[in-house]
This record gives structure tokens, C-alpha cells and sequence, in this order.
């Protein structure tokens, strides 16, 4: 008599392996098993949390011969994955070709990947008796932020929970602080998820003409599935269309995911968002603890939190009743993933909505040209808001040839009047240069001898704060300053350009009575910088905002009359096909920054090019012409979006080597292909050398994307099997940068 099968599931592990892996569990425990649950299985000899994926059928027979293993524990109660999400990361897994255990993992806050119970306990703080006592406040007049945190807390007698302190700006440092003055005292309380019903904090505004026109085409399709392309100007609005569909969702006690595209943006967003409704907002992104992340992943999860905010990593946060999907400036490049699980948070979010049933709104004043196209062939409604909000207008754009324009301190002299004269005025002035630290180059003025990374095709970067040393900003390497030329011995080193902190410093020279705010990633790293920066921007004060592409990117800025673009150069001279279109975004959006307000608007470019084609198509025509011409330019040319791409990236310490093998799989693949897939390549990157690794690149492109992933799905598992230990590859479907 043959023995009966074993009860057997399938689930997904965390490890760079395409397949599932089946497990044998008791007739109990295959009873109590849901797809989307956590269990702990062994590995090979280690122990891994995986994600069942699925109960095998009693009367399939085992996918293998060898004896199956036990599952070790079930950790969940109840699946933490629901079917839709599980449907939507095995889709991603599957278009992106990456494996599921590891898209899974990618999706999970810390805490739940590593295996940690689904614990409801978070911490609540409330006033100790001596902080009831009258001389209280008056001891903290020193500390203005832990008065407020006391005046706050005080309006919570039975305690307020940290995360909505948080929320307020009271940050967990400043509670600790107060907890050593024993003037507050922190609980572990058992997390309420219980939905409360949703309101608005303040009337709305009245739409304009456009805004209504908007809101009368999305408003009657929240029942159902719908791609929009908000494609409105600079201060067009368009926050105040998100707001109002928002709330025809809320009332219908649905949820919201709102996706910006980086940590920047979300203090100013969940401001407008916590004075318009009042509900719960859970915040996802990078810069919280684990404890915090996985908080709001289960506020989400729970249905507790009405609005969603958080940047790409929220897309895949469980949310049961989801009604609408928003991706504010969905032309940043910070919505693609570039590392390791390589996803689009835009594409990705289109098909979530389509699994859920719900309108997603894919807003930007730049919108991408991938964006552009999908509107031209219907697969997503192109609104376009062609009028600024309010009695703010367009601003004026002037170009500056730095060729002949006299400067002092990299600022031509006619922009320091501008400037001077702003200022004057009691308004403000924002001053771009994309390039942070001091000096992009450091160069021995005796024999040229430059400063260059060892590990790396590029030079090194002078930064002088908070000490004087060079940093290479591709690899990480710190080197300190040498005290002459390590070529010639002379002690004639000099720093060549210009960065944030060099700028800062000349205009400090130069307007000693007002202040330079600088906003870079060196200048925000400690927590609550950015929100300190932003109080002093509103507080109507003349002052000069000098910063990196953090400031371009939908900050709202009303007392900005003046932008400065310093130097855009190097975008117009690049090898990468993109690199038009990044630089067309960059100019608008930071462009868009002045005149929001009350003030009209000026902007002055300074470049070395003044006669580049871009630079006057968007000058006398805008953004919307510019990609117009370069749709037909890359129809012409057979590029994306008008054919399918992946780009396969191989980095080895030989390379020889790494060529050499590239080639070989090239062939390989041209010839089961044939005509059907194009290769391009294999050549070295752009940066062939990085981190002390030689980088190469090959570009597979089809017009089919069908027949693309067919023959690049059998021969990248076949690539990968058999290359060697010392060569590393990555695949990026749908490449957005080249470097």
C-alpha cells in the first residue's frame, strides 16, 4: 500500500534563487496555514523567515525526489500579505525578474522580515505631576521646543501616543530630554487600530475653472480603475485637486496612498495634509526607526490610517480598502529603485490600481516623457492646468553667457544686483547649484596634477566642513588634504569650480546683513534640519536659499521672487539619451519656484551655452513643446518609450574578462532571437571604473515588450547560473539612467 502524500506548503524565501521551495507541515498546522503568513524554515544550515506563498493540493505530487523538511514555526495568526499585495509582488517579481523571497523581504518593515512577533505595543507619553506645577513653563523659556511639547501633551490628559508627537514636530530627542527633567514619563500601551470616522480640519478651497474641470473628470471614476496624468504648471494647483479628490475618498471610508519621491517632501506635505483633514496619517519612509515603521505599516494594514505617506517602499504597504493611489512630481528619478530589486514605483503603481479598482493620479509639472507617451495613446487621461492658482503668474526667464559676463564669485555681476535689489524689496532668493561641497576638482597650479579617486574614474570633491578633507561622492572614499602637490612637491594646490559650500561663503561675503540658508545632503543630515530651514523660508523674512536639486522638487516657497540657476552645463552634454529630459525637468522645476506668491516671478540662467536648442525651446516655448520634439526625436531614433529596454550591468575586478564574457552571452542571445531582441553593446560604462571595479553594460531593446522578457527571461537564468564567482550582474528592466 503506497504511503500518502505528505500536507506540504510552498512558500518564498529571502535568498537570490528564482524558485519556490516546498515544505512539509501537519495536518493541523496545513489546516491553520494562509497564503501571505510568515513561518520559519531551515535553509540549507541556516534558518530563514519565509512567506508562504500557497498550500499544495493533497494529489500533486512532490516537485522533488529528495525527503522534504519541516517548516520550524508559524509566526502569524493571520497573513500579513493579503492576496491582492501577494498578486502584486509576484507580478513584480516576475517583470522585473527579480526573486519574490527577496521582493517579499524588500516589502516587509525590518522587525517583520527578521521575525519579531506582530506585537500591537507602541509607547505613550503623558506629564508627570511635577510638570503640572505653575513654575514649570517658565523654566523651559530657554527651550522652545520642549514648552511646546509640554503645552501640547498637556492637552492629553491620559497620554498622547509618539508617533503623533512626531507628527507634530515634536521630536522623540526633545520628549527624552524632558523625561531626564522628570517632566514627562513614557508607557507601553496596547495599540488601538480602530478606525475613526474621518472630517475636515478647514473649509476647502474653491476650485478654480481648471481645478474644477479636473476634479469633474476623476471625481465620478473612484469606484473604478483610471490612469491620470496631472500635467499642470508650476504652482498650477495641483495639491489642491489632490486634496479635493481626497476627500470624496475619505468620506467614503477608504484609504489614500500618497507617494513623494523623497524624505524632503514629506514635512511640508503632511502639513498641508494635517490642516485640511482630520484623520489618521501613517508615515512610511526611510528616515524612521524600525519600531516606528513597522507602526505605520500596521496602522495601514489595519485600515486605522485614512491617508498613507511615504515614498516608493510604501507602494507595497498592505492597505485594505484603497480608493486612491497619488504620485506627486512622478518624473522623479527617485521613484526608480537602483539597486537591487530594480522597480518603477510609477509602473508598479498603475497595476496596483488596476488590482484594487481605483483611480491613480500621476501628477507633475514635468511630466516624464514615458508619462507623455502613455497619455498619446489613451492609457492614461492627460489633464492639463495651463494657469498658476491665485494672482500668481509665470515667471520671467533670462539667459546669462558666462562666457562674457563679468563675475565675482561665480555669480555674474548682473545677477548680484538682482539679488541685491530682491533683497532690498524684503523678498527672497533662491540660488540652484547642483553640485555640493566646496570644489569639484582639486588641481596642483604647478604641474596639473589633479585629485583623483584611486577606486574610481573620477576626481575626488574638496569639502571643507566640517573639516578640510576629499571625498569621492561614486564609491564613498575619504582621503585627507595633502599639504602639497603629491606629484611635484609644490605647495601650490588649488580648488577648481565651484560647490554649494564655495557658494555659500562668497555670498556671505557679499551680503553680510542677510542670511544664506544652505539645503544639501551635508547640510540636512541631523534630524529635523529640513523643518528648521523651512520655519525660517516662510517666516516672510528677506534671506538667499542656496541649495542642490532637494529644493527643486514641489516645495512651495511664496515669498521666492528670484531664482538663480548657476550652472545646468553638464546635463546638456551628456551621453545618456535621458540626460535632455533630465536637465528640461531640472530648469522648469526649479524655475517654478519663484514668483508662487504674491511677487512676480524672475529667473536668470547662467550658462556657458547659451545658444543650446533646450534652453530656448523652453524659453520661448516651455516644458510641454520641449517634449513634443523629443517624443518624434526618439520615434526617430527607436527609443524607449517607443521600443522595450533592459540593460544588463556586469561589474568584475578584470576587464577583459567581464567584456569577454558579455560578449559571449550576447551572441548567445542574438541567435535564439534572432531578429526579434536588438544588443547593443556589451561596452564599458560611462564610469568604467568604480569602487575599484571594472563596470560594463549591454542594452537589449524589442518592440515587443512581449517577446523582450520571452527570450531575456530563459537566457538572464541561464547568464546568471553559469557566470563566474568574480563577475557581478544586475538586469534593470525599463532602465532610467545609463551611468
Amino acid at each position: 500500500m503506497n504511503n500518502p502524500l505528505p500536507f506540504r506548503i510552498r512558500v518564498a524565501v529571502p535568498v537570490p534563487i528564482h524558485e519556490y521551495f516546498d515544505y512539509e507541515v501537519s495536518a493541523q498546522q496545513y489546516a491553520d496555514i494562509q497564503a501571505g503568513m510568515r513561518v520559519t524554515v531551515p535553509f540549507g544550515r541556516q534558518t530563514c523567515v519565509a512567506i508562504v506563498i500557497e498550500k499544495v493540493a493533497l494529489d500533486v505530487p512532490p516537485s522533488t525526489q529528495f525527503k522534504l523538511k519541516k517548516i520550524i514555526q508559524i509566526l502569524d495568526e493571520q497573513p500579513l500579505i493579503d492576496p491582492h499585495i501577494l498578486q502584486l509582488l509576484t507580478w513584480s517579481a516576475q517583470y522585473y525578474m527579480y526573486p519574490l523571497g527577496e521582493v517579499i523581504q524588500s516589502a516587509l518593515p525590518t522587525r517583520l522580515r527578521q521575525g519579531h512577533h506582530y506585537d500591537c505595543v507602541t509607547t505613550q507619553w503623558q506629564l508627570t505631576p511635577l510638570a503640572h506645577e505653575e513654575n514649570t513653563l517658565k523654566q523651559l523659556k530657554r527651550s522652545e521646543k520642549q514648552r511646546l511639547a509640554v503645552e501640547y501633551i498637556q492637552t492629553h490628559p491620559h497620554g498622547v501616543l509618539e508617533t503623533e508627537l512626531n507628527l507634530h514636530g515634536i521630536s522623540t530627542a526633545t520628549l527624552k530630554a524632558l523625561e531626564k527633567k522628570q517632566l514627562v514619563q513614557q508607557n507601553e500601551v496596547q495599540i488601538d487600530f480602530s478606525r475613526k470616522p474621518v472630517g475636515l480640519a478647514e473649509k476647502q478651497l474653491t476650485a478654480n475653472t481648471e481645478q474644477l474641470q479636473a476634479l469633474e473628470q476623476i471625481v465620478p471614476t473612484l469606484q473604478n480603475y483610471a490612469g491620470y496624468l496631472l500635467d499642470g504648471i508650476t504652482g498650477s494647483g495641483k495639491t489642491e485637486v489632490y486634496l479635493q479628490v481626497m476627500w470624496q475618498v475619505l468620506k467614503q471610508n477608504k484609504q489614500v496612498l500618497v507617494l513623494v519621491p523623497e524624505i524632503g517632501l514629506t514635512p511640508q506635505t503632511i502639513a498641508r495634509f494635517r490642516a485640511r483633514f482630520d484623520c489618521h496619517i501613517a508615515l512610511l519612509h526611510s528616515g524612521l526607526n524600525d519600531t516606528k515603521r513597522l507602526h505605520a505599516w500596521q496602522q495601514a494594514q489595519t485600515g486605522q490610517a485614512g491617508i498613507i505617506l511615504g515614498t516608493r517602499s510604501a507602494l507595497y504597504t498592505p492597505i485594505p480598502d484603497l480608493g486612491l493611489i497619488i504620485l506627486d512630481e512622478e518624473h522623479d528619478l527617485s521613484f526608480k529603485q537602483q539597486e537591487g530589486f530594480r522597480y518603477h514605483a510609477r509602473d508598479v503603481a498603475l497595476y496596483r490600481g488596476y488590482l484594487a479598482k481605483c483611480p491613480v493620479i500621476l501628477g507633475s509639472a514635468t511630466p516624464s516623457i514615458d508619462s507623455f507617451a502613455l497619455a498619446k495613446q489613451g492609457k492614461l487621461k492627460h489633464i492639463m492646468l495651463n494657469q498658476r492658482a491665485g494672482h500668481a503668474r509665470m515667471p520671467k526667464m533670462q539667459i546669462l553667457d558666462l562666457k562674457i559676463a563679468p563675475k565675482q564669485h561665480g555669480l555674474s555681476l548682473i545677477l548680484i544686483e538682482k539679488i541685491k535689489a530682491t533683497l532690498q524689496q524684503g523678498q527672497q532668493v533662491l540660488v540652484f547649484l547642483n553640485r555640493r561641497g566646496y570644489a569639484p576638482v582639486l588641481m596642483c597650479e604647478s604641474c596639473a596634477w589633479q585629485a583623483n579617486c584611486p577606486r574610481c574614474d573620477a576626481h575626488f570633491t574638496l569639502h571643507t566642513q566640517p573639516y578640510q578633507h576629499l571625498h569621492c561622492h561614486h564609491c564613498g572614499l575619504i582621503q585627507t588634504l595633502p599639504k602639497q602637490c603629491p606629484a611635484c612637491q609644490h605647495p601650490t594646490l588649488k580648488p577648481i569650480g565651484l560647490g554649494t559650500v564655495k557658494i555659500e561663503e562668497g555670498l556671505k561675503e557679499l551680503f553680510p546683513e542677510h542670511d544664506v540658508l544652505r539645503v544639501d545632503k551635508d547640510s540636512t543630515r541631523h534630524v529635523g534640519s529640513l523643518e528648521k530651514i523651512y520655519a525660517q523660508i516662510h517666516a516672510e523674512k528677506p534671506l538667499i536659499l542656496l541649495g542642490t536639486q532637494m529644493l527643486a522638487k514641489g516645495h512651495h516657497f511664496p515669498h521666492v521672487s528670484l531664482v538663480a540657476i548657476l550652472d545646468i552645463d553638464a546635463g546638456l552634454l551628456s551621453v545618456d539619451f535621458r540626460a535632455p529630459e533630465r536637465t528640461a525637468q531640472l530648469i522648469t522645476q526649479v524655475a517654478g519656484r519663484a514668483g508662487r506668491g504674491d511677487y512676480h516671478g524672475e529667473v536668470i540662467l547662467q550658462t556657458l551655452r547659451p545658444e543650446h536648442p533646450i534652453l530656448h525651446t523652453l524659453l520661448e516655448h516651455g516644458y510641454r513643446t520641449f517634449a513634443e520634439q523629443t517624443l518624434k526625436e526618439r520615434e526617430t531614433a527607436c527609443l524607449p518609450p517607443y521600443r522595450y529596454s533592459i540593460l544588463i550591468r556586469s561589474d568584475a575586478k578584470n576587464e577583459q574578462h567581464n567584456l569577454a564574457f558579455l560578449s559571449q552571452n550576447a551572441k548567445l542571445l542574438t541567435d535564439n532571437a534572432q531578429q526579434s531582441v536588438d544588443v547593443w553593446g556589451p561596452i564599458p560604462a560611462p564610469m568604467q571604473r568604480k569602487a575599484g571595479k571594472y563596470h560594463a553594460h549591454m542594452l537589449l531593446l524589442a518592440s515587443s515588450r512581449v517577446q523582450l522578457h520571452h527570450y531575456v527571461k530563459h537566457w538572464w537564468q541561464y547568464v546568471r547560473a553559469t557566470a563566474p564567482s568574480d563577475i557581478r550582474l544586475s538586469i534593470d528592466v525599463d532602465p532610467q539612467e545609463f551611468g
